[in-house]
């Protein structure tokens, strides 16, 4: 697995020292988790930078960074091999432009937490199942950080 096209987009609230951050790095070493930081369309335009006109990245975003990811995806599916979304904040304004777009077909897997209070489940669900064609749902016994799961979750098989 080609580790250097593996990018992790963490959440508003977090940075690259966060603990899924830390884990990811030392499962892949290689792989990229920059500090976004700024408004929405600042992070995003750091998230384009990063990527460039580079090709067949994997995306694995969490709650805000599963919101970057997915309109990244939307907008430029042909640079995304795989998509991986941790309690992704998918009903925030920045996706209400997109919600008419055709769906793509991204194989996309969506994390969740059961017990998450931060980022309503069902309505992200529905969302995703409206943008995404290949899309894999999982739902875990967890709160929105996904702490625990993130721990017990095979990645190789989820980023293959």
């Amino acid at each position: 697995m080609d580790t250097s096209r593996i990018i992790y987009l963490h959440g508003s609230e977090s940075n690259s020292n966060s603990g899924k951050a830390r884990l990811f790095r030392e499962w892949f070493p290689g792989m990229h988790t920059p500090d976004f930081i700024g408004s929405f369309d600042e992070r995003m335009t750091q998230l384009r930078t990063i990527l460039s006109d580079k090709t067949n990245w994997i995306l694995i975003g969490s709650s805000y960074g599963g919101l970057m990811a997915t309109i990244l995806t939307l907008l430029h599916e042909t640079q995304v091999r795989k998509l991986v979304l941790l309690a992704p904040a998918l009903t925030l304004e920045p996706l209400y432009d997109l919600l008419d777009l055709h769906p793509v077909s991204v194989p996309t897997v969506l994390i969740h937490g059961t017990l998450d209070t931060i980022v309503p489940r069902e309505p992200v669900r529905e969302v995703a199942q409206q943008l995404f064609t290949d899309l894999t749902y999982i739902a875990v016994e967890d709160d929105h950080r996904l702490q625990r799961s993130v721990n017990e979750l095979d990645w190789r098989t989820i980023l293959a």
